[in-house]
């Protein structure tokens, strides 16, 4: 069974957060068909002791984070709110590169004002690099500067990175400090696992997002389809998907998920995973699981 507790810098968080990014209309945007069932989900999971609540502006835009603020507000003790800078949402529902320093201010700024606190735990630089390496961003260490910048004025806690590499994971490491790196990781794509290590050695919480492989190219379902996958699941009395997650934290102590969904059932299984226990076996036969790179 899994320690229930673990840490983001040197703020204590339970091991199994949310990530709102769900909560928002298909697509992440607009606002959701059914609101109260969003902060149904919400109250549910502060209730089951999530501490740890990931969002961003940009999720709708404003959606999420209003949704947010309007059910938790004023935030239960020891609620640690993290969010992402480095894109916007144009009025069709594109994603836009927006990560020039003025820009991340900006949007740091926004989101102080939207979830209105007068600090955010933690704040993820998006970067395009691993997606869009052409893209013509701003140089990493303006970036990093301006989040340090915002950190020594009182605004953010601590930084972390998003969808980078390890030279970045490396660079920012040595520079500003970090607290987290959230990239892509799962049983089914292990190609982050250079990051994962350079986590492990440098004590940097680890939070990977399509922790299921993508949702968006049949993550899930291959999951269940995995003879190894499910004859784990059937020993354990669980789902494929509840497997797949024990298994992400049984690869690292500072390894936090941050499961999103819409429904409270789903929730309550998601919360329930820190309960499968994995033996040396169950690893051994997971470790057999033939990795398939899903995500956009």
């Amino acid at each position: 069974m899994s320690t229930s507790t673990s840490s983001l810098g040197d703020l204590p968080v339970h091991r199994i957060g949310f990530g709102a990014m769900q909560l928002a209309g298909p697509g992440v945007f607009g606002p959701p068909a059914d609101p109260e069932a969003c902060r149904a989900v919400l109250r549910r999971a502060v209730e089951l002791g999530v501490d740890h609540i990931d969002t961003a502006q940009f999720y709708g835009p404003d959606v999420v984070n209003d949704l947010i603020r309007e059910t938790l507000h004023p935030y239960p003790e020891g609620v640690r709110l993290v969010t992402k800078v480095g894109a916007e949402r144009d009025d069709q529902g594109a994603w836009v590169m927006a990560s020039r320093p003025e820009q991340l201010r900006a949007q740091v700024e926004a989101n102080l004002r939207s979830l209105r606190v007068e600090r955010l735990d933690l704040v993820n630089l998006r970067r395009q690099e691993r997606d869009h390496p052409e893209a013509d961003e701003a140089p990493l260490a303006d970036q990093l500067g301006a989040l340090a910048d915002l950190r020594e004025e009182g605004k953010l806690a601590l930084v972390g990175v998003s969808s980078v590499g390890a030279e970045t994971v490396r660079t920012a490491i040595e520079t500003v400090g970090i607290g987290q790196v959230q990239n892509p990781y799962s049983l089914l794509d292990r190609s982050d696992a250079d990051v994962l290590e350079l986590c492990r050695r440098h004590d940097v919480a680890y939070v990977p997002y399509f922790p299921l492989g993508s949702a968006f190219t049949g993550g899930p379902a291959a999951l269940a389809a995995d003879p190894h996958v499910s004859s784990v699941a059937a020993k354990h009395g669980v789902t494929p998907s509840q497997v797949a997650l024990a298994w992400l934290l049984a690869q690292y102590d500072r390894l936090l998920l941050i499961p999103g969904t819409k429904s409270v059932a789903h929730l309550e299984e998601n919360m329930a995973v820190l309960e499968v226990d994995l033996d040396a076996d169950d690893l051994a036969a997971l470790e057999r699981v033939e990795p398939v790179r899903v995500g956009p």
